[in-house]
């Protein structure tokens, strides 16, 4: 092989090479500058220079090795073009919004507290009846970021009982309100949320049902103020403390199926989400200048679609979804927060408060998470739920509520609790 031939085929490489290596230098450079800033023209601008100079650095020599005489004109136009090319692509994926549907009527019944600490809070309440009882009840819904619709269930059977019922929607989901600086996201704010919830309704004590991670975040409100809980019962409660669970305490996208996997894996692949997810990582309020609340909920919300009839035992009834939207950076952020927090067990250890513990025959929770509630907490009960899974409230309604009602009113438990430290076969 020729001098020239080489010299032009190491050219044509290099050439080639350029149209590879200058996107991903503007990805980096896009990403990097987010670190210390959330202004999403500043970051396009200076990804898409990062791509004409890394194109014009290539260019030059491939230029060279191909014998062009202008090389440095024929480098700027390979920088310009690539630069182009990258913003081209980049407005049709990265930068182009998806649907998003018109925003619902608030349902009749919905309130708000607009608390002290900043939160404007969506709620529901069903007002006792007959003689009332001093402490209210107060539903927490789990995610983070997943609520409810609508008052839930065992509630109305709770109002007749004498019991005031809350439930409310979360910071950052639901109808609730949305942080315009999303790293505000914390389980510190959401333990001082219940709180002012608690202070708001003039109650010096609350009795607190828990689902899911709302049973985490029950605990870690116990934790912080054992004086202000009655009692309180968690329901397939996610981790009390994740450094404890080096598995982790369950994960519900496992039992998919094949055709769910394939709609899971198209809307997570988005270009528009990953680039999101990948600025979380650098800069939380980048993510959240690319992709806003609104979107962000409604892709979360099709991927809770996709998920929905996984955590229930086989064969059971598919669930009817709800209006009620999912918060995807409360869940992101708070997630992120919560395997950041203190132990609370050795505060919880000392807690006398009455404890119910529910789990589902089929819930995705590991064992292990289950168990560390029961043994942590000196004054709690364990039942097991049979043909029921992580949502026992929807799979097993009428267990569910005489479990809850029984438990309130200090009756006996209409199922046995289980002490054994493995988990039932």
């Amino acid at each position: 092989m020729s001098r020239t031939v080489l010299r032009r085929s190491s050219g044509a490489l290099l050439l080639a090479t350029s149209a590879l290596v200058a996107p991903f230098a503007g990805v980096a450079g896009f990403v990097g500058l987010a670190a210390v800033t959330a202004g999403l023209p500043l970051l396009a601008v200076v990804g898409l220079l990062v791509v004409a100079g890394a194109g014009v650095l290539l260019g030059l020599p491939a230029f060279a090795l191909l014998g062009v005489r202008r090389r440095r004109g024929a480098a700027l136009l390979l920088g310009a073009g690539l630069a182009a090319a990258v913003a081209a692509a980049a407005a049709l994926t990265v930068f182009r919004p998806g649907p998003v549907p018109a925003a619902a009527a608030t349902p009749a019944g919905v309130r708000f507290w607009n608390l002290p600490t900043g939160s404007r809070i969506a709620y529901v309440h069903a007002p006792a009846r007959g003689k009332p009882r001093p402490t209210p009840v107060i539903f927490l819904h789990g995610g983070p970021g997943t609520p409810g619709e609508g008052i839930p269930v065992a509630g109305p059977a709770l109002a007749a009982s004498g019991f005031d019922v809350y439930a409310y929607d979360q910071l950052g989901a639901g109808r609730s309100t949305r942080l315009s600086d999303i790293t505000g996201y914390t389980v510190a704010r959401h333990v001082a949320d219940l709180d002012a919830v608690r202070s708001t309704l003039g109650a010096d004590k609350i009795i607190i049902v828990g689902q899911s991670w709302g049973g985490s975040l029950a605990a870690q409100y116990i934790a912080a103020h054992p004086d202000r809980v009655a009692k309180v019962v968690f329901t397939s409660p996610g981790g009390l403390w994740l450094p404890a669970l080096p598995h982790g305490d369950g994960d519900p996208w496992t039992r998919l199926t094949p055709a769910q996997r394939k709609r899971y894996d198209q809307l997570t692949s988005s270009p528009r989400l990953v680039a999101a997810v990948l600025l979380m990582g650098v800069n939380p309020n980048a993510a959240h200048a690319l992709l806003g609340d609104r979107e962000a909920d409604e892709r979360f919300h099709e991927l809770a679609l996709v998920g929905k009839d996984t955590t229930s035992c086989p064969g059971a009834t598919p669930r009817t979804p709800h209006e009620n939207r999912q918060g995807f950076y409360v869940n992101q952020i708070t997630s992120k927060d919560f395997r950041k927090v203190p132990d609370p067990r050795p505060a919880l250890r000392r807690v006398r408060t009455p404890a119910l513990i529910m789990r589902g025959e089929c819930d995705f929770i590991t064992w292990e998470a289950t168990r560390d509630y029961r043994q942590t907490l000196p004054n709690s009960t364990l039942v097991m739920v049979k043909g029921a899974g992580h949502a026992i409230a929807g799979d097993q309604p009428a267990a569910y509520t005489a479990l809850l009602r029984a438990f309130l009113l200090n009756r006996p438990l209409p199922l046995p609790a289980y002490t054994a430290s493995t988990p039932p076969r």
